[in-house]
């Protein structure tokens, strides 16, 4: 028989062992839940440098605007700008010339919404069609019209609220018709495949469910998402979307056809085992709240809200560098002009902002 101090000291050690092992498996379910949500992610790019631009390559264009929101192109040259609040429609010239062309009366701005998104036919020499995405008394909708005539609504039912309202339009290279909404800040909504919200849309022009959906006879193309604001194309026909997270990670993300991005599952990195696509780039919300976004060569561009800045980015989510890093105040929407410049409309007149005498304003830059 053993020593009683020795058979005290065996049983203690296996107590150790066992209580150690316990607390390892713990720790090891607790770290891969964690790594699925994404709190242990890989870190964002927040701190990416700053490029300093010269003064020749940013121009005012138009100061005095209310909130301005989305921007499309007419085949001229001249540009359409949408006022969230004011529910205007102005049309815009490359030299600075602005003028009222008209209001949109079903509109009811409040909170974050209002007129948002606009988009010009691709065949708009011909048909003259442009289309806007506004918040209407019970409801966010899409609508088309003739410059001066009523807006047609073609799609109807995109759920409302004072925030997460979504917002983008934008021709794909397809030419179909692509919308950004938002969970109108009801989670479930976003992973609910026969709810708008929370959702990147694809239809025909009239409004119809576009073929080769992934999701039967629906306008839904992904599914996941919280709050869509900006939409493009690569020369390659890849989309991208960028996104704002809540709380911990905003997102710029490659978009394919019936996916879904995880919201409200996951928020940044963190796949959940596969089942969600992972963003090529995140950002913390206080460096970045992207809205608009448009891509010229191979770099992305990305207008932040809170952020206050332009980042430029690689098509692979890589090498990012900010550009007007709180020069102007928070940055709306960029698009990619026909002359290869990029329009940049701020935001400072928006409640959330501290506006300047001049703002707000449309930047043209070169950079």
């Amino acid at each position: 028989m053993r020593p009683p101090d020795t058979y005290r000291c065996g049983v203690t050690v296996r107590r150790v062992v066992m209580v150690v092992a316990t607390v390892v498996v713990v720790l090891a379910a607790a770290l891969g839940i964690a790594y699925w949500r994404g709190w242990f992610a890989r870190p964002s790019i927040s701190g990416a440098p700053a490029v300093t631009l010269p003064d020749s390559a940013v121009k005012t264009l138009a100061s005095g605007l209310v909130a301005p929101w989305g921007l499309a192109f007419l085949p001229d040259g001249s540009a359409l700008v949408t006022e969230r609040d004011s529910a205007r429609i102005l049309s815009m010239t490359a030299d600075g010339t602005v003028r009222e062309v008209q209001r949109i009366d079903e509109a009811r701005p409040s909170g974050e919404g209002g007129l948002l998104g606009i988009a010009v036919s691709p065949s708009y020499a011909s048909d003259r069609w442009v289309y806007v995405y506004y918040t209407a008394a019970s409801d966010n909708r899409i609508a088309r019209l003739r410059l001066g005539e009523r807006p047609q609504p073609i799609l109807t039912g995109i759920p409302r609220a004072g925030n997460h309202n979504g917002g983008r339009l934008a021709f794909g290279p397809d030419g179909m018709l692509y919308a950004g909404t938002g969970d109108a800040a009801q989670r479930g909504r976003a992973q609910d495949r026969d709810n708008l919200g929370g959702k990147i849309l694809r239809m025909t022009p009239e409004g119809a469910p576009a073929a080769g959906n992934p999701f039967g006879g629906s306008v839904v193309w992904s599914i996941g998402h919280r709050n869509v604001q900006g939409l493009a194309w690569d020369a390659a026909g890849r989309m991208y979307a960028s996104e704002f997270g809540q709380n911990r990670y905003d997102e710029l993300n490659r978009i394919e056809p019936g996916r879904n991005y995880g919201w409200p599952e996951v928020e940044g990195p963190g796949s959940g085992g596969g089942r969600y696509v992972e963003p090529i780039a995140t950002w913390a919300t206080d460096d970045a709240s992207p809205s608009g976004i448009a891509i010229a060569g191979e770099r992305v561009y990305m207008a932040c809200l809170r952020g206050q800045r332009l980042y430029r980015i690689g098509l692979d989510g890589k090498a990012p560098e900010v550009l007007l890093a709180g020069e102007y105040g928070r940055l709306r929407h960029v698009a990619l002009a026909p002359d290869g410049s990029l329009w940049v409309l701020t935001s400072n007149s928006d409640g959330r902002g501290s506006p300047s005498r001049d703002d707000d304003r449309i930047l043209r830059l070169t950079p």
